[in-house]
């Protein structure tokens, strides 16, 4: 199964807003616990153009396989800080070819944000249209949790 999860820490180093891990079938973003929409936001998407121009998730569009390779419409995860993002769904995704942008709304701070965060991924990714190749195997959303070996 397919995860992304977002946490609010305080273990980050100091100099970290940001941290993301990969393993299979998950991304685990963490940003720094107390931390605004306009502090976190830089760093997050630098982070995810470093991440996704290594990793291994590829979107399936239309059909198309898209990856961060792809020439026409390469991969690409943005944040925006968005004031109209109800306050009620705190988050909203949007996504095109190759192109997903998380509008959050800026009011909320990092310990907030991710709650919403987590709900919306988890709904998104069940649409299935995305994928993880892992160490040579298809990781979807009907992949089992773990690999027996």
């Amino acid at each position: 199964m397919l995860r992304v999860v977002y946490e609010s820490s305080h273990d980050l180093a100091a100099d970290e807003i940001v941290q993301i891990k990969e393993t299979r079938g998950r991304v685990t973003i963490k940003i720094r616990a107390g931390s605004r929409a306009e502090d976190y936001i830089p760093p997050l998407n630098a982070a995810l153009k470093v991440f996704v121009d290594q990793c291994s998730w590829f979107q399936i569009w239309r059909g198309q396989i898209i990856s961060a390779a792809s020439p026409d419409s390469p991969l690409t995860v943005q944040y925006v800080a968005d004031p109209d993002v109800s306050l009620r769904s705190g988050a909203e995704i949007r996504e095109d070819c190759g192109t997903v942008r998380l509008h959050v709304s800026p009011a909320f701070p990092a310990e907030l944000v991710v709650c919403f965060l987590n709900p919306a991924i988890e709904k998104f990714l069940s649409g299935g249209q995305w994928f993880q190749w892992w160490q040579g195997e298809i990781v979807t959303m009907d992949s089992p949790e773990t690999v027996m070996v």
